[in-house]
């Protein structure tokens, strides 16, 4: 067997792989006696038909599929042993010989290869890029504490009505002179949250409310006429609660208003562990320190956009094979046809000189992730997604649960591998870049990816 590699030009071959019969005739035999093995014709006992008659029989499949094993091997560990940066798959070349397996027993085979441009990434001190910290404002640790008091509150009835209060009385529909509608629709116990309304002028009309006082309002104006939300308050189906467009009485009955726990030791060790804070002090300075954690995704994600300009500028328009990558492309969206390549062309090669130059940053920083470091940040991500909804103190071996059920999808850690990748990339850039460090709000910061 010879195998060798012909450059045509910087970036596109011909692979050549040349087998004579020494290098498959024993494979084709050995499968052969399997299938004369196991082989059942009339007239013959199992494993006993005669050898000709079974290499008559499957021969030319046994030599076709053979033949392609060591072929497919042959071109694989060519690519690996020589260490071939090759950009997609190898596909056919139109000049291929044609193979006829009943009457040949030497065979040529020919591969075009797309190779990936040389270039070289050099960073240092004279590049500089911004870095944008996004900046915790004590609005935001105010709604986390809120939200951590809100667990811990409770509904009290009141008196007089305020905004987000419920109201709980009789709903009763109205005729045109304002008196109750004999046969007409009533509600007893109905639900209401003036709050909710979408017009100002009908939410008005409950300000100050007290019980047993009775008001007259108009749920089909209240509600801007959606059909789900009426029908759920006057307990009727959607299609009749559209055309309901009179006025309403309310008896109130019962004022309900939630008021939020208070901020103590209780809720200090819930949300981080017992002892952790002992302040409210602490504690606000805790939960800034969790929110600026968390923003630091977002900045390290936002400066590898930008050192993807960067590098992508430093390093110009890179040489490809063109006519053979559109091939490529065409044949893994053969669905989509050639108008979809021609299309999508130039945005994919812009991913790949990005992920090409990703790559070269990942080697020259000796990047490697292991698999600790996989399950280290499967459990950041589950601490990550608890922490939406204010958990911030979750039992280790919760997290520990939650990370190995993610671990079980192949595609949850291929985008952890490649976060893992880019913690250690993006750590690694800021050392070697000047840093235009700049502080900033969180809707300046959203704006930027407008």
């Amino acid at each position: 067997m010879n195998v060798s590699l012909q450059n045509n030009d910087k970036v596109s071959a011909v692979l050549t792989v040349k087998l004579e019969k020494a290098d498959y005739q024993e494979k084709v035999d050995k499968a052969l006696k399997t299938l004369r093995q196991k082989a059942q014709m009339p007239g013959f006992r199992p494993g006993h038909v005669p050898a000709g008659l079974v290499k008559k029989m499957y021969g030319k499949s046994a030599t076709a599929e053979e033949v392609n094993k060591i072929l497919q091997d042959a071109v694989f560990n060519y690519i690996k042993e020589n260490k071939v940066n090759m950009l997609g798959e190898p596909l056919p070349n139109e000049k291929q010989p044609l193979i006829d397996f009943d009457t040949m027993e030497d065979f040529e085979f020919l591969f075009d290869i797309a190779l990936a441009p040389e270039f070289k990434v050099e960073l240092g001190a004279k590049d500089k890029v911004d870095y944008y910290t996004i900046e915790v404002t004590d609005q935001m640790i105010d709604e986390q504490v809120k939200m951590y008091t809100q667990r811990t509150g409770k509904y009290e009835k009141v008196d007089a009505y305020q905004e987000n209060d419920m109201l709980k009385g009789l709903l009763a529909q109205l005729d045109e002179e304002g008196n109750t509608r004999e046969g007409g629709i009533q509600v007893e116990g109905a639900v209401l949250m003036p709050s909710y309304m979408k017009n100002d002028e009908q939410k008005a009309i409950f300000a100050g409310a007290k019980v047993n006082d009775v008001l007259v309002f108009n749920p089909h104006t209240a509600y801007d006429g959606h059909e789900a939300e009426l029908a759920s308050l006057l307990k009727i189906e959607k299609e009749i609660a559209k055309d309901v467009k009179t006025n309403f009485s309310f008896q109130v009955e019962e004022i309900t208003r939630f008021v939020p726990g208070e901020l103590n030791q209780e809720v200090f060790d819930q949300v981080f562990g017992e002892g952790t804070v002992k302040s409210e002090e602490e504690f606000r300075a805790k939960i800034k320190e969790e929110i600026a954690a968390r923003f630091v995704a977002d900045s390290d994600y936002k400066f590898l956009i930008d050192m993807r300009k960067l590098t992508m500028e430093k390093v110009g328009k890179l040489e490809f094979a063109d006519a053979l990558l559109k091939r490529i492309m065409l044949q893994n969206n053969e669905e989509k046809g050639e108008e979809y390549v021609a299309e999508n062309y130039d945005k994919s090669i812009e991913e790949l000189t990005w992920h090409l130059i990703k790559e070269q940053l990942v080697e020259q920083n000796n990047i490697k992730v292991e698999q600790a470091d996989i399950v280290n940040m499967a459990k950041e991500s589950t601490r990550a997604q608890f922490a939406q909804y204010g958990m911030m103190s979750v039992p280790d071996d919760v997290v520990e649960n939650y990370a190995q059920e993610m671990l079980k999808k192949r595609e949850n850690v291929d985008n952890l591998v490649n976060r893992a990748v880019e913690v250690k990339l993006s750590a690694a850039l800021k050392t070697q870049v000047k840093l235009n460090e700049k502080t900033v709000s969180i809707e300046e910061f959203n704006k930027m990816f407008e």
